[in-house]
């Protein structure tokens, strides 16, 4: 089995692929600063704390890794805007820092979270690894750039870069920020959907399928080197707020937006590399309505990210 680095690994998508990873066997080294969740204070064990932030992480911390799966971000725009220069010394810099730490201590695989953001506004309909990059945000910038620092290492380390569409469902570090999660939040709490606009194009992927395609890459790195877009339902928000009415029996109460931008991924490449999706955002649907009714949805200050960042922040 692997023995495996995991930088924010108590956020959003990174606490479930943790207790996956230990479940298959694996050592698992944990990186997280711990301002949203902690997961040992969720009943985890068995888990390694070299540090708490990225930037502690060392050539020797390294040297027992055979994969590292990096995570750990400032994530979405608004979050990003809320300090500019820590998103782009989190985001860039000390992945500059790590990448180079791990080609040092000779670290075999390298797997990295960007987004699929970093293409931009496009008019495509498939949205392809092979368009050009147009990011429009800090954050979009900042991801695209620690995508090219990466690459420029991949003769020297095993490289897989994931550009993954919006992630849905329930998490132990839930988040409700997110489209899906938001909108079903809305349904089940006021039983009204509040959609603006509704044109707008949007890529998803279910946290179960992200996390099972980074299972994927740890069991047969070979067949994922390079740059993969990572989602499979392109829905308009119409779409998703008709989805979400259908399961919970919400109204829609449709309003004008100011943002109509559309994005949108083609995730051909990733198939055929062998990798198959499992789960639907119907289902992300689905496992938020029961946690809900079941009452073990965390729906706490820490789900809304940018207003818990800005009490961390002091601002």
């Amino acid at each position: 089995m692997a023995n495996i680095l995991v930088t924010g690994s108590d956020g959003y998508i990174g606490s479930g692929l943790v207790k996956k990873l230990l479940a298959d066997g694996h050592q698992v080294s944990c990186v997280d600063k711990k301002i949203f969740y902690n997961l040992e204070s969720g009943g985890l064990s068995g888990i390694l704390r070299p540090c708490d932030d990225i930037k502690d992480i060392t050539v020797e911390h390294l040297k027992p890794i055979s994969h590292v799966i990096h995570l750990a971000a400032i994530s979405n725009d608004p979050a990003a805007e809320l300090d500019a220069r820590l998103t782009w010394e989190t985001n860039v810099l000390y992945t500059l820092f790590l990448m180079d730490n791990a080609a040092k201590a000779r670290v075999p695989q390298f797997t990295f979270a960007s987004s699929g953001s970093v293409y931009g506004l496009k008019d495509e309909d498939r949205v392809t690894e092979e368009l050009e990059l147009m990011p429009i945000t800090d954050y979009n910038k900042s991801k695209m750039c620690a995508e090219r620092i990466l690459l420029s290492y991949r003769d020297q380390i095993g490289l897989t870069i994931i550009r993954p569409a919006t992630v849905c469902g329930v998490s132990e570090r839930q988040r409700l920020d997110v489209v899906v999660n938001i909108l079903t939040s809305q349904a089940l709490k006021n039983k009204v959907i509040k959609l603006f606009g509704g044109d707008q194009v949007r890529p998803h992927i279910h946290m179960s399928d992200m996390h099972g395609l980074y299972l994927e890459i740890i069991k047969n790195p070979a067949a994922y080197q390079g740059v993969f877009n990572a989602g499979f339902e392109n829905l308009t928000n119409k779409e998703l707020a008709q989805l979400i009415a259908d399961s919970t029996g919400a109204a829609i109460e449709k309003t004008t937006s100011s943002d109509n931008r559309s994005y949108r991924l083609c995730s051909d490449k990733l198939l055929a590399a062998g990798f198959k999706p499992q789960h639907s955002v119907r289902e992300a649907v689905n496992d938020i309505t029961q946690s809900f009714k079941q009452g073990t949805l965390q729906d706490g200050p820490q789900t809304q990210s940018v207003q818990w960042l800005k009490q961390y922040y002091g601002k």
